[in-house]
């Protein structure tokens, strides 16, 4: 599916209230946050990156250790037998019940009481991406959200499990993070930059991707001489760069990232050659009303 494009909503365009949201840490002791900014994400790159990691928790926190090479990621074959997936799937869980849940038990019953994620990560929908995985994240310390709903605009063209998830995470969990990630070779960009009529028509697909206007409409007027494929990979980190502005058009979010208490960051990962790229939105120097490349980024990484 398309890469993450987060709508912003036309609710929230006129003057910001201000609200406090309440506190909410719970379990944090207990559960350890692996650091965005430190992650070099050297494992993924090790003769021994197929491996599986195995949670080990104890009084000092959860860890990460190797686990045997049963866990190894592989795809699913194509067979006659309709239950072969599910049959697949039923190996997978009981595999992480005997191996991780288990093994983890004390650590597994705090986080049914309650959860306390530093990060939101909002991301694509491809099958190919997914951020617990690729970012080492454990249970509990990120509230992601994977679904087509990123891409519709909120409230008047579409569902808005996007903004529910959005208000739960900032207000309620008072996240600390909040990481926009996309990808390489997205079908959605690449429909986006071929359209050239960006009218509503009866395409779900059509309305689906054309709320990246903006980020297609910056990279026409700044990526010109490139060639095809080249713009689109321009316009897949537009468009997170456009996420991120978006972001801030709710008063709440807003808030918080004007009292330091919340950051805002872009990622994009290219699975293409494992590397991995990571920025963070200058709020004091960007402008969200600006309506194209009315943003300033600080604190850029590549990992590879």
């Amino acid at each position: 599916m398309a890469q993450s494009i987060l709508g912003s909503s036309p609710l929230y365009q006129s003057e910001f209230p201000r609200s406090s949201a309440s506190k909410s840490a719970i379990c944090d002791s207990k559960v350890k946050f692996l650091e965005i900014e430190q992650t070099q994400l050297g494992f993924m790159n090790s003769p021994k990156s197929n491996r599986g990691l195995r949670l080990e928790a104890s009084r000092e926190g959860v860890t990460l250790v190797q686990e045997s090479s049963e866990t190894t990621p592989k795809l699913i074959k194509k067979s006659n037998d309709d239950s072969h997936p599910f049959a697949e799937m039923k190996h997978r869980f009981m595999s992480f019940k005997k191996h991780k849940y288990m093994e983890n038990l004390e650590c597994y019953k705090e986080l049914a009481q309650a959860q306390a994620p530093k990060f939101l990560v909002i991301s694509c929908a491809d099958s190919r991406v997914c951020p617990s995985y690729i970012l080492g994240f454990q249970p509990g310390e990120a509230f992601v959200v994977r679904n087509v709903a990123n891409l519709v605009p909120p409230f008047e063209n579409g569902p808005c499990e996007t903004n529910a998830a959005l208000e739960f995470s900032v207000n309620t969990l008072e996240v600390e993070n909040i990481l926009v990630t996309g990808h390489s070779c997205c079908g959605g960009i690449r429909a986006l930059m071929s359209m050239e009529d960006e009218k509503n028509s009866s395409s779900f697909i059509k309305n689906w991707v054309v709320v990246g206007k903006t980020a297609k409409s910056t990279t026409k007027a700044t990526a010109s001489n490139l060639g095809f494929d080249q713009q689109c990979k321009h316009c897949e980190k537009e468009s997170i760069n456009n996420s991120l502005l978006n972001l801030l058009t709710y008063p709440w979010v807003e808030e918080r990232v004007a009292k330091g208490l919340l950051s805002l960051h872009g990622g994009y990962y290219d699975f293409v050659d494992c590397t991995y790229e990571k920025w963070t939105l200058d709020y004091q120097r960007s402008n969200p009303k600006q309506e194209t490349g009315g943003y300033a980024i600080k604190n850029r990484e590549f990992w590879s």
